[in-house]
């Protein structure tokens, strides 16, 4: 008989399901809830509030409220407290990593895995809460001073996406938090339970009352509570994980109050494989990025290039690594690869699969169906040969467990091709020649650029795109500086 996990959290008080504003959790103004669903079999989870404009108005209300004292609130004090929820994350992490796989449905390992790296932004931005350094300019004049100094931009608004409900809530409410800006928040409908827990971890650690408020809200009244945001003045930026069109009308609607934006939207990554590359560990690497979380991650890689040389060796190692992978629920021990998120996702995977089969390519592990006998949202991992540019896989973002191989012949090529996409968020390339990796890594046009790797994300390195992939920063030095603006002090007249 298979051993199953629980996705039970011990502590039933981090299954929340209301908003959380002004440091009390509350019902929505109007009474109205959403159902948040188990993507292993569509079952129902629990249901949330569905907010409107008047929670999302209140949820600004309370944090702009809170910012004056919170601004003026010592660096070393937000710092203790940032480290007192990095605390609480870590003490309830199998919790917290339950919740996770129950509504998002990746393996238990993996929901492990994803609370830590987020505990680690609220690691990483308390420390760098107290280094928000400005400096000092030699004056050109004598009895002159001139000195720069950063402070927070004010209340922060944070629309975070489903597929890493505690990273990515992490990554941009730490920082914020850090700087002295307060934020209201509103997760992703497919996940909120996640982020809602990670609340209360931070009112259990001592926010004050209005530093951090959520929300939640059905895909139908998204819009809703965003668009009271992009229209609200007192809410001077906006940060957020997702598809580059919704990033695109976030920036058209920010205009009118000129709000700071931070987008990190969708990806293309290329994925190359030359001809003196370590097979081996590209194969190791793919493997990493591709499936982490199914494929659902906004840097997997996408369009698979390999030298004509190397090309029927690697398509060989790669598809017996491939076949070992295991499809199940996040119950599973065993499970690599779990459901995906929801039916659509699963009609898009399956749609790619089928054009680049009806244009030709081949289908060297996979199906063109889902795995219906293990739940309504589960397919089996694809390795395609043959892919060409022509194919739907090959300029969107599929979102899923397919892997489509291109063939290459030259290095110029390869990088026109690689570049030949509106995206630039990450970009992985595999090689042993010192030469070409310097050039390859600066032709490409990415934000990101991983060499011989296949896994770089790190709370010390700024991660975001460039093009149609967005723009700003998270993690790192560079991640606080977009909650904060810089004020240049001149004084003059001064006696010597």
């Amino acid at each position: 008989m298979t051993s199953t996990l629980t996705l039970t959290p011990a502590r039933e008080d981090l299954i929340q399901s209301r908003n959380f504003i002004g440091g009390t959790w509350c019902e929505g103004a109007d009474g109205r809830r959403f159902d948040v669903l188990d993507p292993a079999d569509d079952s129902l989870v629990v249901q949330v509030v569905d907010s409107g404009e008047a929670d999302a108005k209140a949820a600004v209300d309370a944090a702009s409220a809170a910012f004056p004292a919170w601004r003026d609130t010592p660096a070393r004090q937000r710092a203790q407290l940032l480290k007192r929820w990095h605390a609480a994350i870590i003490a309830n992490q199998e919790d917290l990593a339950r919740l996770i796989s129950r509504e998002q449905g990746k393996p238990l390992a993996e929901g492990r895995g994803e609370v830590l790296y987020a505990a680690s932004y609220v690691e990483w931005f308390a420390g760098e809460a107290v280094r928000a350094y400005g400096d000092l300019i030699p004056a050109a004049v004598g009895g002159r001073r001139m000195s720069v100094v950063k402070e927070p931009v004010g209340v922060v608004a944070a629309v975070t996406p489903w597929n890493f409900p505690a990273a990515m809530i992490a990554r941009k409410i730490a920082p914020a938090l850090a700087a002295g800006c307060t934020v209201v928040c509103k997760p992703a409908e497919d996940t909120p339970l996640t982020s809602l827990a990670l609340v209360r971890l931070a009112e259990e650690a001592g926010l004050p009352a209005g530093t951090l408020n959520i929300v939640t809200a059905s895909r139908d009244t998204t819009p809703t509570v965003v668009g009271q945001w992009l229209a609200d003045a007192r809410v001077r930026k906006i940060t957020f994980t997702g598809s580059t069109p919704v990033g695109k009308h976030l920036a058209r609607e920010s205009a009118a109050t000129l709000k700071k934006l931070s987008l990190e939207l969708g990806g293309n990554a290329p994925y190359i494989v030359f001809e003196d590359a370590d097979l081996d560990a590209a194969v190791e690497g793919l493997m990493a990025g591709k499936f982490r979380n199914g494929g659902q991650t906004c840097v997997s890689p996408n369009r698979v290039f390999v030298h004509d040389a190397v090309h029927d060796a690697f398509v060989a190692k790669l598809a017996e690594r491939m076949s070992k992978l295991t499809v199940g629920p996040a119950t599973r021990p065993d499970a690599l690869i779990g459901p995906m998120i929801n039916a659509r996702a699963v009609e898009k995977i399956l749609r790619h699969i089928q054009d680049a089969l009806d244009k030709g390519a081949r289908l060297v592990l996979g199906n063109t169906q889902a795995l219906e006998q293990l739940g309504p949202n589960y397919v089996m991992p694809a390795l395609i040969t043959g892919a060409t540019t022509d194919m739907a896989l090959a300029h969107e973002e599929t979102f899923g467990p397919v892997v489509p191989v291109f063939r290459f012949a030259s290095e110029a090529e390869v990088v026109e091709i690689a570049n030949a996409t509106p995206y630039g968020l990450a970009a992985y390339f595999y090689s042993n020649d010192m030469d070409r990796v310097w050039r390859v890594a600066a032709a490409l046009e990415s934000g990101i650029v991983a060499i011989n790797e296949g896994a770089f994300a790190s709370e010390a390195a700024p991660f975001g795109g460039i093009k149609d992939s967005g723009y700003g920063r998270e993690g790192s030095r560079y991640g606080l500086d977009e909650y904060m603006h810089t004020k240049y002090l001149c004084q003059g007249n001064l006696k010597r």
